[in-house]
């Protein structure tokens, strides 16, 4: 493991255990001293916390815990670690088609009806990583284009009025097929995620359903122990 990494990691569970008073983290000469690290190496692990949301750094006065931090699960990953002016979008393809099966179950739609399809490629930081096709409801989205797709799926939705509740997200191990390494310049079978999402507006409806080809990707899951959980498990 990199010695940021390492020391990003080490925060968090500190962050989590209320070790810092007053949710003030030391300044980045002690934490240099503590790690045993350079005053860069302290900067590049403070730049992580603070793009993922978990500190705010004040000029002149410090680095703080957002508050109420700790009552949550946070998840982060390679993308939503990374500021959005970094991460860009490049539509591959679009289209109508009638919805399938599959589709109408996610979706709760007839089968006579069109869903939105779409491919794109997710650039990271100038290199592509992520590949992702996603399908979406024409009827809730009849105006759908390019540039939605190319900018923001969630200020498109919220746009068009709706109010997104959740996402439910899973993660299976995979590789990379010829196509696939074509667009993402690696080789064939490299190892990669697969993530698939259901987007949930407020009333229930999925909105979206996406699956993403994500190479170089990590996932950190950083979890409060539920006791009561535990007992029922063992039960």
């Amino acid at each position: 493991m990199k010695k940021t990494e390492f020391i990003i990691q080490d925060l968090l569970s500190k962050i989590y255990q209320k070790q810092f008073p007053n949710g003030k983290l030391p300044d980045q000469r002690t934490l240099a001293e503590m790690y045993q690290v350079s005053r860069y190496t302290i900067q590049e692990s403070i730049k992580n916390l603070s793009e993922i949301g978990v500190i705010k750094v004040i000029q002149g006065s410090g680095m703080y815990v957002y508050d109420n931090l700790q009552k949550n699960p946070l998840i982060f990953n390679s993308l939503t670690r990374t500021p959005y002016e970094r991460i860009s979008s490049r539509m591959i393809d679009i289209s109508k088609e009638r919805s399938t099966p599959k589709d109408a179950q996610i979706f709760q739609l007839d089968q006579s009806e069109e869903i939105w399809v779409f491919q794109r490629v997710r650039i990271v930081d100038f290199k592509i990583e992520q590949i992702e096709v996603s399908k979406m409801p024409v009827s809730l989205f009849p105006d759908l284009s390019k540039e939605h797709v190319e900018h923001s799926i969630q200020e498109y939705v919220q746009s068009r009025g709706y109010k997104i509740s959740h996402y439910i997200t899973s993660y299976t191990p995979t590789a990379v097929t010829k196509e696939q390494a074509k667009l993402l310049l690696c080789k064939k079978g490299t190892p990669a995620m697969k993530i698939a999402n259901r987007c949930l507006l407020n009333d229930g409806r999925v909105y979206e359903y996406s699956e993403l080809t994500a190479i170089d990707y990590t996932c950190t899951y950083i979890t409060p122990f539920d006791k009561e959980m535990h007992q029922a498990r063992q039960s």
